[in-house]
C-alpha cells in the first residue's frame, strides 16, 4: 500500500517533468527559428517578418491551448473546431491564379477543425456529447467536399478514421512514429517531383494533379537552394528571384511548398528547423498526460497539415499556424478531471 501511495505521489511530479521537458524544447526550437530568420535576413537583406509572425502565432496558439485545455477540455476544442469551420467558409476564393489560390489554407483549417472536434469527442465523459462531437467532425468532412476542397476532404476523412482507430492503439510512440514517417514520405515525394527524380509516368500523373505551374515554382526553389545551400537567398526573397513568379500575371511570391520555401530562403538549416518544429509537436504529444486517443488524433491532424503544407502555401496564413499551435496546446494540456484509465502515458510505450 505504501509503495502504491509513493507511486501515485510520484506520478504528478513525473508528469510535470515530462511537460517541462517538452515545453523547454519548444521554446528552444521556436527561438532558433526566429533567430535563424534574422540571421539569413541580415546576410541577404530579406524580410523576416513573415517567419517571425508565424513563430509568434504558433507560440500564442500553443499557450492559449494549454490554458483553455486545462479549464475547458471539451468546450475549448469544440469552439476551436467551429471557429476553424467558420474561417474556412469565410476564406476568400482564389484571387491569385486559377491554379493555386487559397485552397491550401481552406484544407488546412478544415483539417485542424476536424482534429479539434475529434479531440473534444475523446475528452467527453458521456456517450451523448461524444456522439454529437463525432457528428460535428463528420459534418466538417462533408463541408470540405461541399466547398470543393478535395485535399481537405481527403485529409479530414483521414483524421476522422485515424481518430476512430486510435481507440485500439495502446502504444502511442509507435503511432506517432508512423505519423512522422508519413510526413517524411510526403515531403520526400515533393522533393523528388521538384528534382524530376521520378519515372516519366508517375511524374506526368502527379504534375497533372499539382499543375505544371506549381512544379515550375518548385524547380525555381531548388535552383535557389543550390545557389545558397546554407543561408538561402533570404526570407521573403523567393518572389523576387523566381523566374516563374516574375513571369506570372498575378503572382503571390510563394513556391507553394513549405519545405522548398525554407530551402530556398533559409537554406538547409531552415529546413531542419521546420522539421524540428514538427518533431517537437509530436514529442510533446508523446509526453502529454492526455489519453493516447487524444494524442494520436492531434498527431494525425498535424501530420495532415504537414502534408498539405508540403504541396501548398497553408503555412503562409497566420490563422493556420495559430490553429496548429492551438490544437497542439489543447492536446498537451492536463485537464483538471482525469479522462480515464489511459490518462497518464506509460513511459515505455
Amino acid at each position: 500500500m505504501g509503495s502504491t501511495g509513493m507511486a501515485s505521489a510520484a506520478d504528478p511530479a513525473a508528469a510535470g517533468e515530462r511537460r517541462s521537458a517538452s515545453d523547454g524544447l519548444g521554446v528552444v526550437v521556436l527561438a532558433a527559428c526566429a533567430v535563424w530568420s534574422l540571421v539569413t535576413a541580415t546576410a541577404h537583406g530579406g524580410r523576416p517578418e513573415g517567419v517571425l509572425l508565424a513563430v509568434l502565432a504558433v507560440a500564442a496558439g500553443y499557450a492559449a491551448g494549454r490554458i483553455f485545455g486545462v479549464l475547458l477540455p471539451v468546450a475549448a476544442p469544440c469552439a476551436g473546431a467551429l471557429a476553424g469551420l467558420g474561417l474556412a467558409i469565410a476564406t476568400p476564393g482564389p484571387q491569385i491564379t486559377l491554379q493555386l489560390g487559397h485552397s491550401g489554407a481552406t484544407a488546412a483549417l478544415l483539417t485542424l477543425a476536424t482534429g479539434a472536434a475529434c479531440c473534444a469527442a475523446w475528452a467527453a465523459q458521456t456517450p451523448g456529447p461524444r456522439l454529437a462531437l463525432r457528428l460535428l467532425a463528420a459534418g466538417i468532412t462533408v463541408a470540405a467536399a461541399v466547398l470543393g476542397a478535395t485535399t481537405g476532404f481527403v485529409t479530414c476523412a483521414g483524421v476522422l478514421l485515424c481518430s476512430l482507430a486510435a481507440a485500439r492503439m495502446h502504444h502511442r510512440a509507435l503511432g506517432l512514429m508512423g505519423l512522422a514517417g508519413a510526413a517524411a514520405l510526403v515531403t520526400g515525394l515533393t522533393w523528388a517531383i521538384a528534382e524530376d527524380a521520378l519515372p516519366d509516368g508517375p511524374t506526368a500523373s502527379l504534375e497533372g494533379q499539382l499543375t505544371p505551374h506549381r512544379v515550375l515554382l518548385w524547380h525555381d526553389a531548388l535552383r535557389l537552394a543550390r545557389q545558397e545551400l546554407v543561408l538561402g537567398v533570404g526570407p521573403g526573397r523567393y518572389g523576387e528571384l523566381s523566374p516563374t513568379v516574375t513571369q506570372s500575371l498575378l503572382p503571390d511570391g510563394k513556391p507553394h511548398s513549405a519545405p522548398l520555401q525554407q530551402a530556398a530562403e533559409q537554406g538547409v538549416i531552415g529546413v531542419a528547423l521546420l522539421a524540428a518544429v514538427f518533431c517537437w509537436m509530436l514529442y510533446a504529444l508523446w509526453r502529454t498526460p492526455r489519453s493516447t486517443a487524444v494524442a494520436l488524433t492531434a498527431g494525425a491532424s498535424l501530420t495532415a497539415l504537414a502534408a498539405i503544407a508540403s504541396i501548398g502555401n497553408a503555412l503562409s496564413f497566420t490563422t493556420v499556424t495559430a490553429g496548429a499551435g492551438l490544437l497542439a496546446g489543447l492536446a498537451t494540456a492536463r485537464p483538471l478531471a482525469a479522462e480515464g484509465p489511459d490518462d497518464l502515458p506509460d513511459t515505455i510505450r
